[in-house]
């Protein structure tokens, strides 16, 4: 095996194949992941990001879209589950499929436009045809093909495994694996947090992307409370001067200094969030008088505390649609948008955003929603290209590796188990980044995320 990053004086490679784990043992996979550090070779091998495809993406739930983007039978989007291309589609039939994008025949795309309504999918390579189903509606000159040759059995191919949570498209290559609910587990509350923001308890998702590549690890896309004040420091700064600026833009106080009611907290299997519930709560009064100043937020307020108990259409109304999770290994649901990382290569990402509309509300409300959206992440926007470049800046530095691990201890004698068993510390701190990680290297090396305890 050609010799790659040494790890405690061994090899671990630079792509060679063994036991199908592209030359890493479990032993080795285990030893770069250690309590409060990971080694920087999982952002940089082309091997483990081989080994990622395989174990990671291609095995456990990854989430495609939501429902509201294929509203009508024909609708599509084309997706990738790591770097294969499918396609999410609602047939003529009603029901939403993920479909794999290659032709039964010799494997070409069916489908080249990235969204629009159909009612069959045609290889220009050689005219194969097919309905928005799936199924194989006609081969041309069938007189080339035997008597046996079947056309049922030469339909697209369905990811193996479609699961949907409130509207939430998952799919898994994988013909085994957990249920959606029970991968989700507790991230499943915070998903409710954004869909029951709507008086409708339903949300719209058809109002466009901005879609951003930066020159980094997918893994660098994290739930960091940590970075806010130093990255986005200018942001912060008009948060505190202009508090009712948006939907949820309550920061009278700033969340990230690690004295306000904010937390960072491990929901399980890698899902992670910032938890700003407290403090969007400690905040609701200031809130409320922004929103029902604004046309609709009076009606809006009123149907959430007619439909719900006080509490709960308190901390609805306060989060605003925004539970900032990270659902493992490629959604994020934060401030308002759904956030989709789709690995490119070991140092590329994509990150498709997605602004999220509520229904139920006045077209004021879910105007101020995409404007404020557009403000932190569209291409002109303070806040995503900041994000952009410091990953590209963090994935520059780790080719220095004459000491190559990295740090994320911060935390960890400050952490606790809450009651309802999730691991919680100050928003400040790693917890999510340990999470991630152990989550990692569970999949990695085929194991029980509990067996990954060492991050």
């Amino acid at each position: 095996m050609a010799s790659g990053t040494s790890v405690n004086g061994t090899s671990i490679g630079n792509g060679a194949s063994m036991n199908g784990h592209h030359g890493f043992s479990i032993e080795r996979l285990q030893g770069l992941v250690q309590r409060g550090r990971v080694h920087s070779s999982i952002y940089t091998d082309p091997a483990i990001f081989e080994l990622e495809m395989t174990q990671i993406f291609y095995r456990s739930w990854v989430y495609i879209g939501h429902a509201s983007e294929v509203a009508a039978p024909g609708d599509f989007r084309l997706r990738t589950i790591g770097r294969q291309p499918v396609i999410l589609v609602r047939g003529n039939d009603g029901v939403v499929r993920v479909l794999m994008n290659r032709c039964r025949h010799r494997g070409a795309v069916v489908c080249e436009t990235e969204s629009g309504r159909e009612k069959v999918f045609r290889c220009w390579f050689h005219g194969w045809t097919y309905d928005n189903t799936g199924k194989l509606l006609s081969v041309t000159a069938p007189e080339g093909y035997g008597e046996d040759f079947s056309v049922e059995e030469h339909s697209l191919t369905p990811a193996p495994r479609v699961e949907m949570y409130r509207d939430f498209v998952f799919a898994s290559l994988s013909p085994q694996g957990p249920a959606l609910v029970d991968y989700l587990a507790r991230a499943t509350s915070m998903i409710d947090l954004l869909v029951d923001a709507s008086p409708h308890r339903q949300i719209d998702v058809s109002a466009g992307c901005h879609k951003t590549v930066y020159n980094g690890n997918w893994k660098l896309v994290g739930m960091d409370g940590y970075h806010p004040n130093f990255v986005h420091a200018s942001v912060i700064a008009m948060w505190q001067r202009k508090a009712d600026s948006g939907m949820g833009a309550t920061h009278r106080s700033d969340p990230f200094d690690g004295k306000a009611a904010t937390y960072v907290r491990d929901l399980g299997n890698g899902h992670a969030m910032l938890d700003l519930r407290q403090h969007r709560l400690d905040h609701y009064p200031d809130y409320a008088k922004f929103l029902a100043s604004t046309p609709g937020g009076k009606e809006y307020m009123e149907a959430m505390f007619a439909r719900d108990d006080e509490e709960r259409a308190r901390t609805l109304l306060a989060i605003a649609g925004d539970p900032h999770v990270g659902v493992y290994p490629n959604m994020q649901l934060i401030h308002n948008q759904i956030r989709i990382i789709n690995p490119i290569s070991p140092t590329q990402t994509e990150v498709i955003m997605f602004p999220v509309l509520l229904k139920g509300v006045s077209p004021e409300i879910n105007a101020l929603r995409l404007r404020q959206h557009e403000s932190f992440y569209g291409p002109a926007s303070s806040g995503s290209p900041d994000d952009g470049e410091i990953f590209e800046r963090v994935q520059r530095g780790m080719l220095a590796q004459v000491e190559p691990w990295i740090d994320i201890s911060r935390g960890l004698s400050r952490e606790f188990v809450d009651s309802d068993g999730s691991i919680v510390a100050n928003v400040t701190d790693e917890v999510p980044q340990r999470a991630q990680m152990r989550q990692w290297l569970a999949l990695m090396t085929g194991e029980n995320s509990s067996s990954a305890a060492a991050a």
